[in-house]
């Protein structure tokens, strides 16, 4: 296989890049905490999954310079991982990352559902949906316990911290999307 071969191969599996990398990025979060290595793992993942989903998104130009000034706020934010608060910076940051997911959901939602016939990637395309959809809620649930710092409760007989972090939104929104965490009585 020679390199244009190769290039063909990745061109034309864009969504099942962006998917590996997201589901990456969602099964070491919880391990980002526990080891140094996992932290950093964590770090150059998310930050992969952030280039490849410019990448997967196929934007035209006019909009890729849109993408890209987003896309670094949101680099920020996944590998500085600032403390919620609300602070103009921090909620300013928290903010363009959201921007930025809702523009690569909004363009990704469109190829997917553009194609005339649904294929593996097309599959793959709806899967990163709705990871980026789970992952823009925790950026919204950082921006919301930055205005309401109290709004996240985490017991201190089950956390080792109480103030809750990306980590912790993260599980959060995706418990949310898949009802783990309620209870029904």
């Amino acid at each position: 296989m020679n390199h244009s071969d190769q290039l063909v191969v990745l061109t034309g599996h864009r969504f099942f890049l962006l998917f590996v990398f997201l589901l990456a990025t969602l099964i070491l979060y919880p391990y980002a905490e526990a080891t140094h290595f996992g932290y950093i793992a964590f770090r150059v993942i998310s930050s992969f999954a952030i280039l490849i989903s410019v990448y997967a998104a196929n934007i035209r130009r006019s909009l890729l310079i849109v993408a890209v000034a987003l896309a670094i706020p949101a680099l920020i934010q996944r590998i500085a991982l600032p403390k919620a608060d609300a602070s103009a910076l921090a909620t300013l940051n928290l903010v363009l990352s959201f921007c930025f997911d809702a523009v690569i959901i909004v363009v990704i939602f469109r190829h997917v559902f553009d194609a005339v016939r649904p294929n593996s990637e097309t599959t793959f395309g709806a899967v990163c949906i709705y990871l980026l959809v789970g992952f823009s809620f925790a950026s919204i649930y950082g921006m919301l316990a930055a205005f309401q710092p109290n709004a996240f409760y985490l017991d201190p007989r089950l956390n080792l911290h109480t103030i809750p972090n990306r980590f912790d939104y993260v599980y959060y929104s995706f418990g949310t999307m898949t009802a783990l965490g309620a209870r029904w009585y």
